[in-house]
């Protein structure tokens, strides 16, 4: 065989395996440059486009928000300063502020050339929805909480998780070692993240997790993974995907406004610690479920029990409380010195805040890049999110 000959022949091959690849290709360059600052307010409302993913339907007509404008603060005290709300929004790169009081929105607004219609993703709020069809299945009997996670995922056996219970991966008390750190390229986080945009498994990720880095239970330490071994066990308990639990049992209920879609793997299982695309006001139609304990137009659709007990601080203390004073449950945060309140949070400045007592549910989706540069890891960022939330509710 001749060079020219070999060369047409390796110069085919290359232009086959880019175009059975080409996908996987666009999804891998989508995730290395998702936070790149003149990309990330586009990237951030068009994950879709740019990664696997699903289309979730309702079945139902689309159910709109009731409108009541009303004055919110203009203001907020942090650290004993007084401080502008309008600042502080530009500051963390908002891209869109929702406040709803007593079921009506009274404030809305869309930024950073964002629109209503648009989808946001979800990052981390995800997690809470993941949580609300796990409390529906174990008020089924379907899943037991006092077992472990290998009684309904025996696949998880030669893991970390095997025998871990699974009140303690709710808790994110698992005891599994897994890097979060985001801004550290070869993280577990961030091998996850390219692992999915080249269409990796990621049941099959989880079980390459081998290291307990402490005893299950003893403390929260946040481990994003533990969200996907929940989403395993509940496709096992229920014998169903995620895809059809959301539709069924979330989405004909709360009747979204907008498009919506779940990021998934390469083999359609949805990304349930982090892949949900959304409008914010669908965002804020999840938070007004919880906020109502669970009932939406008369009907009990999350357990009450379940409302409850997964918005309580009940997981274990973190490793240094006086360095991460949030509280947790079962997959939603709890601010320091709640008052019944609690949150759904995400990267980069996603927030679905719920303050039962003051009857106000605030969604705040953001491309905050610098959301990390507080000096304790993006506590203190959240922490004065949540005073601005404090001051809003409290001026309605």
């Amino acid at each position: 065989m001749n060079i020219k000959k070999l060369i047409l022949i390796l110069l085919a091959v290359l232009i086959l395996t880019l175009a059975f690849n080409y996908k996987k290709i666009l999804n891998l360059h989508a995730v290395i440059t998702l936070f790149d600052e003149d990309k990330i307010v586009h990237n951030f409302s068009h994950m879709h486009e740019s990664m696997f993913s699903v289309e979730l339907n309702s079945n139902t007509e689309a159910l709109a928000l009731p409108m009541s404008a009303n004055k919110i603060a203009q203001a907020y005290v942090w650290q004993g300063e007084k401080k502008q709300i309008e600042s502080y929004l530009s500051q963390t790169n908002t891209t869109s502020l929702l406040v709803l009081h007593d079921g009506n929105i009274v404030h809305e607004d869309y930024r950073l050339g964002t629109q209503q219609m648009d989808t946001r993703i979800s990052w981390s709020m995800a997690k809470s929805y993941l949580s609300a069809l796990f409390g529906i299945a174990v008020e089924d009997g379907l899943i037991d909480l006092d077992k472990t996670v290998t009684d309904y995922v025996p696949e998880l056996k030669d893991s970390a998780y095997n025998n871990v219970p699974i009140v303690d991966v709710l808790n994110m008390a698992s005891g599994v070692a897994f890097n979060e750190d985001y801004l550290d390229f070869n993280s577990d986080i961030n091998k996850m993240g390219r692992a999915l945009g080249l269409g990796s498994s990621m049941d099959k990720f989880a079980g390459t997790l081998k290291t307990q880095e402490r005893k299950p239970g003893d403390h929260r330490h946040y481990v994003s993974i533990d969200t996907h071994v929940l989403g395993m066990i509940l496709r096992s308990a229920t014998d169903k995907s995620i895809k059809e639990l959301i539709e069924t049992q979330l989405w004909s209920k709360l009747k979204p406004e907008g498009q919506s879609y779940y990021l998934t793997d390469g083999y359609g299982k949805a990304f349930v610690l982090g892949g949900l695309n959304i409008t914010t006001r669908d965002y804020a139609k999840f938070g007004e479920l919880f906020r109502n304990k669970g009932v939406i137009n008369g009907e009990q659709v999350i357990p009450a029990n379940w409302v409850a007990v997964s918005t309580a601080n009940n997981a274990p203390p973190p490793p240094n409380i006086k360095i991460d004073t949030f509280g947790y449950g079962y997959q939603w945060w709890v601010p320091q010195n709640a008052d019944e309140e609690f949150f759904a949070g995400g990267i980069y400045g996603q927030f679905i805040y719920v303050n039962p007592k003051q009857k106000v549910v605030i969604v705040k989706t953001s491309a905050h890049r610098e959301f990390q540069d507080d000096g304790n890891g993006g506590r203190e960022v959240k922490h004065e999110t949540i005073e601005l939330f404090r001051a809003i509710a409290n001026s309605l």
